[in-house]
């Protein structure tokens, strides 16, 4: 299950793109989530998606 809470959704999903994916696109892909969702979420507490990390900085 993914968190709901954007601070503990940031921690998850930047393990799991630490760990087990090479792009958001695919991460999202895996567990059925919308990407543009995630990110709006994440910018409620600023964090921003950067590619070339592949993490929310």
């Amino acid at each position: 299950m993914i968190p709901k809470d954007p601070v503990m959704l940031l921690s998850y999903v930047n393990t799991q793109l630490r760990d087990f994916y090479p792009t958001l696109t695919e991460f999202c892909r895996s567990n059925q989530i919308d990407e543009n969702a995630l990110k709006e979420k994440l910018a409620l507490i600023d964090y921003e998606y950067d590619e070339s990390e592949n993490r929310f900085v």
